[in-house]
Parts: structure tokens; C-alpha cells; sequence
């Protein structure tokens, strides 16, 4: 089997390389077929290498470049100043074959519109849509849908969104028609603004597994293996998401800090604490995919730490090895879009 490579930009995100570089060795040490180039300050990136022990790793190549993306800048700054940065030779990289990947941690908006711009988008594929997992009650998790790339969509961006987001499912999670959702303010065929009606009559006619309808609870009850969403609705989803699972770890810290009794039923709860911890712990579902693009491009939280990075570096193996992107030309073809 020849030898995968992902492109890091290594600078990416609010630590750098101190969380990079490790994450990018541990996913070496996992994964023998794999080698990464790592993208950025060669001088800070050979430090961090040679503290690690890790300074003649063969597997991993140093892309040197002299500029990075702040994690403020705009997009249009980005595209038009920064044509060394660590964020677009990195993806230049993917884009003349040196990468089958590109993992980033850094601005997103400069990211979509940096990769946009370089590797163009698949044909059929009007627009890029930001896809990320998120945990559900049965034990799986969820694939939502644009998460904010596109604030306006018609019908047949969310039709063309839905298709990626399976196709996306199907590679990452290899079920073979997973069911799709349209998020509404109501199951009911009559609720909704003229796009998710429209956009329901085409899932409908599509040969995508349609379920319906769904609400925002559905998410976290696992209804569907994907939920779609325009950008604006999405975002606001999974920052409300954030937002609730931020205030419900401080209400819980709080209470177990109230008192010495209920310090001590901390210490006997201990067990179930880390147990619902690991199971809600966002780091695990790190790693959102840009689709529709003639590329993989998986970006990271920006303040993530190395484990958190290295499930981002993950989503981008699978992606690889599952062919993602073949999957979704195919499904355009199915769908006589492309």
C-alpha cells in the first residue's frame, strides 16, 4: 500500500507546535503507513522535534514557510498577503499531490476561503459546507451540517450538503445509506420558511435514505445520522451546544464545591464523573470537514490540545483511507447533478 501523507500547518491555532507536532507524532506511532509534513517555522518546529526526541523521525518532513495567518485576520488579508503562510502551503501542498490531506487549527475563515480558492470545488458542488460529529444518547454521534460556511442556501445547496454529509458518514462510520434529516422548526411537512420546503421536496425525490423533518433535540437523540442545516442555523446549533455544556460543567463543579458534604459525594462519584467526561468530551469529536472541495481540508478547534488535535488528524486518515471524496462525485452522478 503506498504511503499516505497529510500536510499540518503546524502554526495553526492559539498554541502552535507545542500541540501539532506531538499530536502529529502520536498519530505516526499509530498509523505505520502514514507521513506528515509538518508546514511552518522550521526553526520552532526542529526545537520542538529535537525536545521530543524526534529530530531524525523519517516519516515526518519539515515545508518551511516565513508567514502565519493570525487567528483575527480576515479572509481577504489572508488570501492576498499571506501567500507563504503555513495555512496556504499547506494546502498547496494537497493540491499538487504531495498531501492527500491538509489539517489545520488555525482562522477559519481565512481556511475555507484559502482552500476554496486553491482547490476549487467539485463539480456539482455549488458551495463548501462545514460538517463536524456531535455525541448523541444512543451512543454514537451525529453528522450537523453547514456549520456556518453559508448563511444564505437554497434548496439545492441543502440537497447538494446532504449528499455530503452521508457520503461523509459512509466513509467515516462505512454505513452504507444512512438517514438523513432536515432541520426545521417542527416535524410537520407544513413548518418551515419556502427553502426547507422546497429543499424537503428534492430530498424527498433524491436516493438519499430521507427521514424527514427534524428539531433541535433531535440532534442529541441520534434520530438521523445527519441533520441539515443552512450556516446560520447550524452555527447557532453548535454554539448553543457549546454554550450548554460550558454553563452545565460549572454548575456541577460549582455544587460539588458548595460544602465539605458534598466535596466528599464528589470523591465517591469520582468514578461516574470521568466516565460521563469521556463520553461528552469534546476533544473526541474534534476535527470538522470542509466538503465539497476537490480536497480534504479538516480543521481544528484553535485552542484544542495534542489529544484533541490528533482525533482532528484522525478524521483526515479516515477520510483518506474511505475516499470520501470519490463517494461524493459518485452520489452527484446517482443524483444527475454533476
Amino acid at each position: 500500500m503506498p504511503r499516505q501523507s497529510i500536510a499540518i500547518d503546524a502554526m495553526g491555532g492559539d498554541i502552535g507546535v507545542d500541540v501539532t507536532v506531538p499530536a502529529a507524532l502520536f498519530s505516526l506511532k499509530k498509523h505505520a503507513n502514514l507521513s506528515i509534513i509538518l508546514v511552518g517555522d522550521d526553526t520552532q518546529i526542529k526545537s520542538k522535534l529535537n525536545k521530543l526526541g524526534e529530530s531524525s523521525n523519517k516519516r515526518i518532513i519539515i515545508h518551511p514557510t516565513t508567514e502565519v495567518v493570525k487567528m483575527d485576520e480576515s479572509p481577504q488579508s489572508a488570501l492576498k498577503n499571506k501567500k507563504n503562510s503555513s495555512m496556504r502551503v499547506a494546502i498547496n501542498l494537497v493540491k499538487n499531490g504531495d498531501a492527500q490531506a491538509c489539517v489545520s487549527a488555525g482562522n477559519t475563515g481565512a481556511l475555507m476561503a484559502t482552500a476554496r480558492f486553491v482547490l476549487k470545488m467539485l463539480p456539482g458542488i455549488d458551495r463548501p459546507a462545514i460538517a463536524s460529529n456531535l455525541p448523541n444518547q444512543k451512543g454514537k454521534s451525529t453528522c450537523l451540517l453547514d456549520l456556518g460556511a453559508n448563511s444564505d442556501c437554497s434548496a439545492q445547496h441543502l440537497l447538494q450538503f446532504a449528499i455530503m454529509g452521508a457520503m461523509l458518514v459512509t466513509a467515516l462510520s462505512r454505513k452504507k445509506n444512512p438517514t438523513v434529516g432536515l432541520l426545521n422548526i417542527g416535524s410537520e411537512e407544513i413548518k418551515g420558511n419556502e427553502t426547507v420546503k422546497e429543499a424537503s421536496i428534492l430530498l424527498k425525490n433524491s436516493h438519499l435514505n430521507f427521514y424527514g423533518n427534524v428539531e433541535g433535540d433531535d440532534i442529541f437523540k441520534g434520530t438521523t445520522d445527519v441533520i441539515v442545516a443552512d450556516g446560520f442555523v447550524g452555527n447557532i446549533a453548535l454554539k448553543t451546544t457549546e454554550g450548554l455544556a460550558h454553563m452545565l460543567g460549572r454548575f456541577l463543579s460549582e455544587e460539588y464545591k458548595r460544602n465539605i458534604l458534598t466535596k466528599l459525594m464528589a470523591i465517591v462519584s469520582l468514578p461516574v464523573l470521568r466516565a460521563f467526561k469521556r463520553r461528552v468530551d469534546p476533544r473526541r469529536y474534534n476535527g470538522a470537514s470542509f466538503l465539497g472541495l476537490n480536497g480534504i481540508v479538516v480543521k481544528s478547534h484553535g485552542g484544542t490540545d495534542i489529544y484533541g488535535f490528533t482525533h482532528a488528524i484522525e478524521t483526515a486518515i479516515h477520510e483518506m483511507e474511505n475516499k470520501v471524496i470519490d463517494k461524493i462525485k459518485k452520489q452527484l452522478k446517482v443524483e444527475h447533478i454533476a
